[in-house]
């Protein structure tokens, strides 16, 4: 059985800042729809089934989000996930400079959790609470000689 991964769910409060802070990231958008009916109930198991989505792409091509906002039923707000919750934890990302992509969360009013850390000498990384709370990972490979 062939496998592989279609795209990453992301249920978000305000789509259009979401869809703002990714593609100031680098991502495009490649597909906006409203979905609602039947098709829609049954697939994601809920009555009333009623979204506004947008599908971005990494520029390498092989890595996707779908962000969602809930028009029906209303979204249910919780608190932000912790790093060390159970469950979805974060969408990550490879940039070729930390601090640009870091300045442009900035713009967006979205900062480092603690900092940028070196792992070894493999990468430079950071978690930052992203638009809607989600945590997102900007990792920088260290360039060898």
């Amino acid at each position: 059985m062939a496998i592989r991964l279609e795209n990453v769910g992301i249920a978000v409060r305000d789509i259009e800042a979401a869809i703002s802070f990714f593609t100031d990231l680098g991502l495009e958008v490649v597909g906006r729809d409203t979905i609602s009916g039947d098709w829609a109930d049954t697939a994601v198991g809920l009555d009333g089934n009623h979204a506004t989505i947008a599908v971005l792409r990494t520029p390498d091509g092989h890595g996707q989000l779908e962000l969602f906002e809930y028009l029906h039923p209303d979204a249910i707000e919780t608190q932000p996930t912790l790093p060390n919750e159970i469950g979805m934890h974060r969408v990550a990302f490879s940039v070729d400079d930390i601090d640009a992509a870091l300045e442009v969360a900035a713009r967006h009013g979205c900062y480092p959790l603690r900092g940028v850390a070196t792992y070894g000498d493999v990468y430079r990384l950071t978690y930052l609470r992203g638009p809607s709370g989600i945590i997102v990972m900007l990792a920088q490979e260290l360039k060898q000689g």
